[in-house]
């Protein structure tokens, strides 16, 4: 994958994966299940694992939920589901941890919001980190637009008031925020957390706002930085939203960590936040998940919609077969693959993939000529082109990555 040069943050391990440290950046994601339903939680987990989730947060929010947690665990690592758990506190999760210390043993990492965490004389803050480091555990300090720590923001419109030229009131917010993220990291590492164990974000839901702030946070700090774009949206706004925001940063070498925090639309699978995650990291030449298919979008020369079923039915199998791939056929995942509709591009398109297909325009002979590795193999033709071609893929993918 590419060369680019990575902004240098600490590693953490979180259970068994690293974060930060050069490691690949990871794919994060969430459940939207109610963890005091452990049944369901587990299942929505495992389907997260299954389509690449690397770490999976959940909502800690109840006594229930806490106690949930611990069954969560079991029941996945008696299923041979390996991926680290996230607590997602707010609030109250200094007395879940303290009646419930179980759950966070069960955790690999707690996620702690400064604005919202707790004041008062009992110290939620200190009393969550305490917890983290007896048990050695990983803490996202994790700031966002919309739960704001008021007091700090207070501060720092009163300290901006005596300037002599006052800044405006959104480099306000976003100092408010990244003073609230530096500060809390500062204290978690006085009060004995190690820099190695503390992971920094600063979500904002607009791109612009977002990339600004995380420039800066690279800047001011080496801890490393979990990515996302909070409340990005439903449907294709929150993939473009995240996938403007996430390519940024991501190019310019920052961010250890990402997450896509999609609403899912109305019985939408909750796995197409990995999707999109996987596949900004992938489009970016930060890493590869699975062979992703390259097709034209069609115009007046491809009436026909053969092209475009095929280019569809192609890729969802592509993705459906990487469970057993990716053990069974090492770098499988770097293929590419074309489906194209017509003569102006589909022959050299084919011919730079590592497997392609060229289909018939309108009013073209109607065979599809066959590429691998740029040289053509076999001309199709007929009904049934397109199980003879992923046939081919098949063969291909075998005799290429197979083992030995």
């Amino acid at each position: 994958m590419t060369g680019m040069a990575r902004h240098i943050t600490r590693a953490v391990k979180v259970g068994t994966v690293i974060v930060g440290g050069g490691a690949p950046v990871v794919v994060q994601s969430m459940t939207n299940t109610d963890t005091a339903d452990v049944a369901g939680t587990v299942a929505q987990v495992e389907q997260l694992w299954q389509a690449g989730s690397e770490v999976v947060r959940l909502t800690v929010n109840t006594l229930e939920a806490a106690r949930g947690v611990v069954q969560i665990r079991e029941r996945l690592d008696a299923r041979g589901c390996s991926v680290p758990l996230v607590g997602d506190f707010h609030f109250n999760g200094h007395k879940l941890l303290a009646e419930v210390p179980e759950c966070g043993i069960a955790l690999a990492k707690l996620r702690i919001n400064p604005g919202n965490v707790g004041h008062g004389s009992a110290d939620p803050f200190a009393q969550l980190i305490a917890f983290a480091c007896r048990h050695d555990k990983a803490v996202r300090i994790g700031v966002n637009w919309g739960s704001l720590d008021q007091r700090l923001l207070a501060r720092l419109m009163d300290e901006n008031a005596q300037r002599a030229q006052p800044l405006d009131n959104a480099a306000i917010m976003q100092e408010a925020l990244l003073t609230s993220a530096l500060e809390s990291a500062q204290r978690a590492e006085a009060l004995g957390l190690g820099r190695d164990r503390i992971i920094l974000s600063c979500k904002l839901s607009g791109v612009q706002d977002l990339v600004r702030a995380y420039r800066e946070l690279a800047r001011r700090c080496d801890y490393a930085l979990h990515l996302g774009l909070t409340e990005a949206g439903i449907g294709s706004k929150g993939i473009v939203a995240s996938a403007a925001a996430l390519a940024i940063l991501l190019n310019e070498g920052i961010g250890d960590t990402i997450r896509v925090s999609l609403t899912p639309k109305p019985d939408e699978p909750r796995t197409l936040e990995v999707q999109v995650a996987q596949e900004i990291l992938q489009t970016v030449g930060l890493r590869a998940f699975t062979p992703l298919v390259t097709a034209c979008p069609g115009c007046g020369r491809t009436t026909s919609t053969v092209f475009q079923a095929l280019a569809d039915q192609i890729q969802s199998w592509l993705r459906a077969q990487m469970p057993v791939w990716r053990a069974q056929y090492p770098g499988v995942e770097a293929m590419s693959v074309a489906v194209m509709g017509c003569v102006v591009n589909g022959p050299g398109e084919s011919k730079h993939a590592n497997i392609g297909i060229s289909l018939p325009g309108s009013n073209e002979v109607p065979v599809a000529p066959v590429y691998e590795d740029g040289v053509k193999t076999v001309t199709l033709k007929g009904d049934a082109i397109a199980s003879e071609f992923q046939a081919l893929v098949a063969a291909y993918v075998e005799r290429t990555y197979g083992r030995s």
